[in-house]
C-alpha cells in the first residue's frame, strides 16, 4: 500500500527479547530519551521520567519481581518509564503520556537498528513495587513500563494484525 512503506518502523517493530553482546552507544541512548520526549502529553504537562539502566547487577535483579523479565539478563540497556504523579495538572493522565513515550522509544530503536521489547510494569502492585524498591524510586514516582534495549539477535518478520471486524463506524454494530 502506498503510503505505508514511509512509516515502515510501525509494520516491522516486533518484540526482540534475544540481544548481541554489544553496548548501545550514548549518542543512541539520547535519540531514544529525545523521541519519547518528544510524545504527546496530556496539557503538555510532560510528566514523565526515565531511568535508564545499564548496571548488570540491576538488569539481572529485575526477573526476580517482572516473571516475563529474563531477557534483561541478556540485554546491554533498559529504559524505565515512569511518571511523576506530584507534577501536573491533568492527574491520571500520566498512564497515556507514559505509554506514548514508551511507544515512541520503541519506535525509534527499530528506527535505529535496534530491538526492543516493552515490559509493563503498572498496573501490577508486586512489580511497581518491585521496581520502585530496585530503582529506589521516590514514593511520587510510579513506573509504567520498561523497555529491554539492545541489538537484535534474532529476526522476526513483520506481523500481519489488521483485522477489520474490529473496525466500527459511527457506532457499535455486529
Amino acid at each position: 500500500m502506498k503510503g505505508l512503506d514511509k512509516m515502515k518502523e510501525i509494520f516491522e517493530r516486533r518484540s526482540i527479547r534475544k540481544y548481541r553482546d554489544k553496548p548501545v552507544s550514548e549518542e543512541d541512548i539520547e535519540k531514544l530519551l529525545r523521541a519519547a520526549m518528544a510524545a504527546p502529553s496530556a496539557g503538555n504537562q510532560q510528566d514523565w521520567e526515565f531511568v535508564v539502566i545499564k548496571d548488570k547487577d540491576i538488569l539481572n535483579s529485575i526477573p526476580n519481581v517482572h516473571p516475563y523479565a529474563s531477557m534483561l539478563k541478556k540485554a546491554p540497556l533498559a529504559i524505565a518509564v515512569c511518571a511523576d504523579r506530584g507534577r501536573g495538572s491533568h492527574k491520571g493522565y500520566w498512564v497515556q503520556d507514559c505509554a506514548a513515550a514508551t511507544q515512541n522509544i520503541l519506535l525509534e530503536a527499530q528506527y535505529l537498528g535496534l530491538g526492543a521489547c516493552w515490559l509493563g510494569i503498572y498496573p501490577r502492585e508486586k512489580r511497581v513495587k518491585g521496581l520502585k524498591e530496585i530503582l529506589g524510586l521516590p514514593d511520587n514516582v510510579m513506573p509504567l513500563s520498561l523497555i529491554a534495549i539492545g541489538y537484535p539477535d534474532e529476526k522476526k518478520g513483520p506481523t500481519k494484525r489488521f483485522d477489520k471486524s474490529k473496525i466500527h463506524i459511527n457506532k457499535w454494530e455486529e
